[in-house]
Formats: C-alpha cells, structure tokens, sequence
C-alpha cells in the first residue's frame, strides 16, 4: 500500500470512529472488512474479533455465548442458523432488545461485489420517548399509535432499500463507463441494432472501419450510417441475422476499397449485434503469401522438369549442328534449321518458366513514384512504332510510397509491350496511376486496340496461353499478376469502348518519413545485406552499401554526410571489420559491427572490447537498441 492509500485508510477509520453508530463491513467469505470503535464499545468485542479477516462465525458465537441473544438452546445449531442467514443475505430493517436491557435497531444491507454492511443504533431512548409519548397522550387513540410505530420502522426499511439501491447503482454506472471506454479503445466497430434496423448503441468506431462514415450514429438506420453501395452487400447477411442465423463475412466497401469482415449475431429481443473490422492489411499480407506458397510449389514441380527439358534440348541442338555441317539437300537443311529455332525457342521459353517459378522476393524501398513514371515514358518509347504514342497520367500524391520498384517497373513494361502488339503500328497507349483512398495504388494500361476476345478476358492470365500464335511464350500477363499477388495486390482485364484496359492494383503503403540519416551497410553477403538493409530502412535510415573494409573507407571518406556505419566482422578482401574501425577511429561515424562468430572466437572477443556487437540473427529492434542517440534519425 502508497503513502496516499494509507493516509486515506486513516482518514475513512478517523472518520467512522466519530460517528454514533456501531458499523461493520464482512465480505462474501463472512470475513470481517472493516469496523468502527463504536462496534467494539456497544458490544464489548475481544480484540481478536475486531481484526480484518474475522470470521462472522466467531463473533457470533461469542455474542451468544455471552448473552447477547438471550436465552438458547443448542449453541451449534444456534450459530449455524445464524451463518446459514449471513449466506443467503437480503436488505433488513429490525429492533432487538439485548440481555442488559437495551434496545438496538440493526440495518443491513448487500454490496455488489458480495458480503454485507450492517449498521447498528441504540435506540433506547427513542423508544422511552415513544413510551412516555404512549403513556402521556390518552387523546391518541391505540390504532393511530400504532401505525405510526409502522410508519416509522417502514421508513427505516425504506432508508435502507434507498442506500443500497443508490450503491447498486453507482456500481452499475461506474462499470458501464468502464465497459464503454474498453468498447471505445478497440480497433473494431461493435453496435447494436433494434428490431427496425435502428442503432441503439454503437461505440463510435464506424468511421475508423468505413471511412468517410459518421462516428454518432445511435437513432439512425443502418442504411444511412453505411451509405447504399455497402449496405446493398451487407443487407442479405443482416435479413440472416433476423431470421435467427448468426453470419459472418467480408465485403470490400466502395468508398476507399477498404475490405470489412463482419459478424453478425442475433439477441434474444430480436435486434442484432454487430462486430466490424477492416482487415484489408491482413488480406493483404494473406494473398501475398498464397501466392509464395504457390510458387514454392510451382518450383519443385518444374524445377526437374525444366532440368531435364534442357538437357533434352542440349542434345537436340548438338545433333541437329552435326546434321548441319553434313551435306544435306536443300529441304533437309532448311527442316535442321528450322530444328534448330525450334529447340533454341524451347530454350527461351523454359528460362522464361524458371523466372517465373524461382524465387522472386519484394525488395520494399522509399520510392518516387513521380520519378518512376517519368522513367517509365523513357524506358517504353524506344520500343514503339513512329505512329504510336505514349500517354503517361500521374494523379498520385507527393508521398513516397514502400514499393519494389525494379518489379513495378518491369510489370507496367510488360503491358505496355503487349498494348503496343496489340495496336500494331498506331494508336495511343496511355499509363495512368491514381490512389484508391489511401489503401491501394492503381496503375492503368489503356490502348485503342481490337480490346480483348471474350476467350482472352477468360483465360488470359493462365500460363501459356496467348493471341500471338509462335510469337508469344504466354507468359508475360502471368508474370505481371505473380507480382501483383506476391504484393497482396491483384491484377484485372476489361475492355473499354476504345480498346483494352489493364489494371494493376498494389497496397498503398507510405515510407516512413525521410530522417535524412545517412548508414553505410558493411556486408559481403547479398542476402544477409538486403536483410539489414530492410532494416535500417524501417528505422529511418537511408542506405549505401559496401562489402570490402577498402571500399567503406573509401566511402566514408568521400561521404561526410555518412552518420552510422554498420558492419560485418568478415568481409571480402583482406580487411576485416574490426580493421574498418581502427580506420575510421576519431573522424568517421560512429560503427557497429555485427557477426555469426561464437562469442570464444577471438575476433568476436576483440571486436566486443571496441565497440557494441549485435549477434546473429538480430531483429530490428536489437539494432535499434544499438543505434547511438546522435546517430538515429
């Protein structure tokens, strides 16, 4: 217990001490709270008995044991029944006259969170005035008399009923505001509707889940707090619910492409309770990784094939230049070449297989996406005929989005491409990119071609499938929809009234605020090095990179703007880490270096003696806590 909880304890006894009643809290084990000096004084109490901690059981007994009650029989069974009352307690009024002549009411009643509180009153003298009152006031007739003694004790009872409904009360109120805090503090919508359709409790979260919606919506239809399109999808579920089932779902609202799960449950008095979450990061990441396991499976399955594909094609393309050194007539020639293109073409296209089967990991960086489209018109429009244009429309906001961009840049290439062999020599192609709320980033590939045939919109994203006859593999939209999957975006055909469409949907994801910290990564491993470099990019960071010590001092000596180096204690070459610390000691950055080498190694020991070492594998958060304060962006 604090000095502010004992002084107020002091306070509460110094207090009950002074007032004229004896007064007794036991809680729901029958153990004693709390008593007044006033308790011990009308009763002449033993200090064992006025102890927190008690038993009703033991006063009890001394009281009756002293007289208190009176004349009884079995004291055991007297005791028990007594016990037996303080277990099935309800609010009392009552007047008892004690063994030493005394008359005392005794007031009880419940707490919420069990046991009792008793009060007891001497009211001796009150009833020698009643008495007298009796005695003096002949005028009074016995029955007025009488119903005053009734009026008067029926008040006590009601005095009683009051304060215990007043505490009743101020439990219930303190423990709703308790529960509406708690409601209020979840990342997820919770309401109640009534038989109508009408919200008749809601904790101000619709919102948060469905932006753009009002937060005070009790008294208003669930139509008009969720707007018409979402309500369309919903409604079906919510006549479910009525009807006594209990649904939940997903449905992607209109107005930020936000996806919503729900539950609906129904009550007893036939309204319905509903739970609402956004889990559009979790659908996110879900597809993401259905599609990592589908190309983990897509590996194993081609990956012996493929091998054996290619030894198959080897030995062809090895006979058929044997063949062609021979003298041949002229069609056998022409069939060994045509052989030849054929096994070369298989070649090509089993390389193509293995980029999209092999492993392709997102690499997400801070990145322009003004610069990148710009970039885009650049690297397209060599490749179109003169009568051909290019249109890019860039209607993003200014902020610098987590993408991998090597990935976009190749998937928005690839439609161009297939637009431009779609248009033949003219037409228009236009690029255009804008955000859904600030949930998904919408790239647009539109050209004015013959559009897509009922059989393409159908199966255009099936591997190998194709329009081109020999000069296609079928596999470019394929691979442009494994890198809107391993994104957890997705990947759509339509035809418009001048052509074709395309639209390529990634997860908005704004980078952290540029710090402007600069770090040098140390690391001769390239996918140890991606791994930390993600990191210091999610701590703020930017991110050169080296893998010798000669190249880092080389760096750090050209780049004074470098604020952190971290680095490995083996690197390529001769140098190690420890040998890049004693260069840069007095005039670089500050430097950690980080290593796989058990702690009995001596350049493990060594290094530790020189500066902070995070031991292999570290999460983010272990280097953070490494990072030097003027260092951290």
């Amino acid at each position: 217990m604090d000095r502010s909880d004992a002084q107020t304890k002091a306070l509460t006894t110094a207090g009950l001490n002074l007032i004229a009643q004896a007064l007794t809290i036991y809680d729901r084990e029958l153990r004693l709270v709390l008593c007044n000096r006033r308790f011990r004084e009308m009763f002449d109490l033993p200090e064992a008995l006025l102890e927190p901690g008690a038993r009703f059981e033991d006063t009890v007994r001394h009281l009756a044991a002293s007289g208190e009650y009176g004349p009884i029989g079995d004291l055991q069974d007297f005791v028990a029944g007594k016990v037996e009352q303080a277990r099935a307690f309800a609010p009392h009024y009552m007047e008892r006259t004690r063994a030493n002549g005394r008359t005392i009411s005794v007031e009880g009643s419940p707490l919420p969170q069990g046991g009792w509180v008793a009060v007891y009153t001497d009211i001796t003298a009150t009833k020698r005035a009643e008495e007298l009152l009796r005695a003096r006031s002949e005028e009074l007739s016995g029955q007025v008399l009488a119903y005053t003694e009734e009026l008067t004790a029926a008040n006590r009872r009601l005095a009683a009923s009051i304060t215990a409904l007043e505490e009743a009360k101020r439990q219930l109120t303190q423990s709703e505001e308790r529960t509406r805090l708690t409601t209020e503090m979840m990342p997820a919508h919770i309401a109640h509707l009534d038989a109508s359709g009408r919200y008749t409790y809601s904790n101000r979260r619709l919102s948060a889940v469905l932006p753009g919606r009002p937060s005070e919506i009790v008294g208003l239809h669930i139509s008009e707090a969720m707007g018409a399109a979402s309500f369309a999808r919903v409604e079906p579920y919510l006549a479910a619910a009525y009807a006594g089932q209990s649904p939940v779902f997903e449905f992607t609202e209109d107005h930020a492409s936000r996806r919503i799960r729900a539950a609906f449950t129904p009550d007893a008095d036939g309204g319905v309770y509903i739970l609402s979450m956004d889990v559009t990061e979790e659908t996110q990441a879900r597809v993401a990784l259905q599609q990592s396991r589908r190309r983990a499976m897509a590996a194993q399955l081609t990956s012996g094939l493929a091998h054996d594909f290619s030894n198959l094609l080897t030995i062809i393309l090895g006979m058929q230049s044997k063949l062609a050194r021979m003298p041949l007539d002229p069609d056998a020639a022409g069939l060994v070449a045509a052989t030849q293109a054929a096994a070369r073409r298989g070649g090509r296209l089993l390389n193509r297989i293995a980029d999209m089967t092999g492993r392709r990991t997102l690499r997400l960086h801070p990145t322009d996406l003004h610069v990148l489209l710009e970039d885009m018109k650049t690297l397209a429009t060599p490749s179109l005929p003169p009568g051909l244009g290019l249109s890019v429309l860039d209607h993003m906001p200014e902020d610098r989005l987590l993408l991998d961009a090597g990935m976009v840049q190749d998937a928005l290439l690839n439609l161009i491409l297939n637009a431009r062999d779609a248009c033949g020599a003219t037409g228009q192609i236009t690029l255009s990119a804008h955000a859904v709320g600030r949930t998904w980033i919408e790239f647009r590939v539109s050209d004015t071609g013959p559009g897509f045939s009922s059989e393409a919109l159908e199966r255009a994203l099936e591997p190998f499938f194709t329009t081109k006859g020999g000069e296609g593999s079928g596999l470019g939209l394929p691979m442009v929809w494994d890198t809107a999957k391993l994104a957890g975006g997705d990947l759509r055909l339509a035809n418009t009234g001048s052509g074709a469409s395309v639209t390529l949907r990634l997860p908005y994801r704004a980078a952290p605020a540029a710090s402007g910290g600069l770090a040098l990564l140390v690391e001769d491993s390239d996918g140890l090095r991606a791994s930390v470099r993600d990191m210091l990019i999610e701590l703020g960071f930017s991110v050169i990179e080296a893998t010798s010590a000669d190249e880092a001092t080389a760096l750090v000596a050209d780049l004074p703007q470098i604020a952190l180096v971290l680095s490995d204690i083996r690197l390529q070459g001769h140098g190690t880490g420890l040998d890049l610390l004693a260069r840069i000691a007095g005039t670089g950055p500050p430097c950690l270096l980080m290593t796989s080498l058990p702690p009995t190694d001596p350049l493990h020991r060594a290094a530790q003696a020189r500066a902070p070492v995070l031991r292999k594998p570290f999460a983010a958060a272990d280097l953070a806590a490494l990072i030097p304060g003027e260092a951290r962006p």
